[in-house]
């Protein structure tokens, strides 16, 4: 019998390593004897590029693993990810229209293109909000429909947007739709931060009502579970969340899949092991896959999102392969 104890243990030192190893991969490396005397341009690569790169990363990456392990409890799927309600297209038509406007706007130091992005995704995810009450509910499968008609009707009109774009407005929104961490300095940290630590810590407090969740909805309200507040708490803590990841970095796809899968081959179904552990497997793999997106082609960068979506399809044919057709199945 496998012990969760024993695989986090394993799964925060993969998260340890690459969280203070990362840093320290690129194109130039970076003798630690530099960083100590402070001494030339050595220690502004470290502290105003690379490090602030990191630390989105690991943002970044935690904040879409454990919206992917919340989604999965809450529609009993284990194949939902944290795009699933259309929070990603939405903000992909809101950065589209800004770039076909020729906005140039910068608030508060938050850059027009994240701005619109996030306005985007909280457009999305009122109207699935407002569209599953309007059906007097918000049992799962409603939010499910709401949510993928929503990302269908965002997705044609971003394609509308791009067709009506000139040639480089629309490489500017197929490279966003990319998604990235072009990090420079510590504002987009500041923009980042609050999203993703507040959903997160949401998150992590309801890992019993996660369980719960899994059992159906009939059972845990038998259990005492108050199930309009928590789809609501879970829906609107993971919308902010992938919003504000999304508005900063760009839709990185995969992530909320690969770690919650991982996680739970490792530490099991219960979701007090199972949430902690997806969020630093997410957000060490995230930081890892962009340290080598930004060496493998030096000086040249694949944006970070293209290397996930590369890794997400062979990981999953692996799994089929090795575990067979019910590996998707939840407990």
């Amino acid at each position: 019998m496998r012990s969760p104890r024993l695989a986090f243990a394993a799964i925060a030192c993969f998260f340890a390593l690459s969280a203070l190893g990362s840093p320290f991969i690129g194109q130039i490396a970076i003798p630690v004897s530099d960083l100590i005397s402070g001494e030339g341009t050595a220690r502004a690569v470290f502290f105003e590029l690379r490090v602030p790169r990191v630390l989105a990363a690991l943002l970044a990456g935690g904040a879409l693993s454990l919206s992917g392990v919340a989604f999965q409890a809450l529609f009993r799927n284990p194949l939902a990810a944290p795009f699933t309600l259309g929070v990603s297209s939405g903000a992909g038509l809101g950065a589209s229209l800004y770039v076909r406007l020729g906005l140039a706007i910068t608030i508060a130091g938050v850059s027009g293109i994240a701005l619109a992005a996030f306005a985007g995704a909280a457009g999305a995810m009122l109207l699935v909000y407002g569209l599953a009450r309007a059906r007097g509910s918000l049992a799962s499968n409603t939010l499910l429909l709401a949510g993928v008609a929503i990302s269908f009707t965002c997705s044609s009109l971003i394609l509308f947007v791009q067709y009506t774009a000139d040639l480089y407005d629309s490489f500017r929104m197929l490279r966003w739709m990319m998604g990235g961490l072009g990090v420079v300095g510590y504002a987009d940290l500041r923009t980042l931060a609050p999203f993703a630590l507040g959903g997160g810590a949401v998150i992590l407090l309801l890992r019993r009502e996660l369980d719960l969740l899994l059992t159906g909805e009939e059972l845990a309200q038998a259990r005492g579970l108050d199930i309009a507040r928590t789809q609501t708490l879970l829906f609107f803590a993971v919308s902010f969340m992938v919003g504000g990841v999304v508005a900063v970095c760009g839709p990185i796809g995969f992530i909320g899949l690969i770690a919650p899968h991982v996680a739970r081959l490792l530490v099991g179904h219960s979701h007090r092991w199972l949430a902690p552990a997806a969020m630093l497997f997410g957000a060490g793999f995230l930081a890892l896959s962009d340290a080598v997106a930004r060496t493998v082609f030096a000086p040249a960068e694949i944006p970070v999102g293209v290397l996930t979506a590369m890794l997400g399809g062979p990981f999953f044919l692996l799994l089929l392969l090795t575990r067979g057709p019910g590996f998707t199945g939840n407990r």
